[in-house]
């Protein structure tokens, strides 16, 4: 519970308390949450391509400027 508010976080951003139990009443299949899953698998992959890409890119201006330390 926030003091200023007297209400917790997750109800002042959704307008209620969380289930803190969860009780499923049958056994089914979840379709869509396996493609969401999928989904969102793609999209990290995808961004740690285009994030490692970008990395060598910018390790390839770094170093044509470094030079080899002096040994003292």
């Amino acid at each position: 519970m926030q003091t200023s508010t007297k209400v917790s976080l997750f109800k002042a951003n959704i307008g209620q308390d969380p289930r803190m139990e969860f009780k499923m009443k049958k056994k089914r299949k979840f379709e869509k949450v396996k493609e969401f899953a999928t989904r969102i698998k793609e999209i990290y992959e995808e961004a740690e391509a285009v994030l490692r890409k970008s990395q060598e890119k910018m390790r390839k201006y770094a170093d044509r400027k470094r030079s080899e330390a002096e040994e003292y």
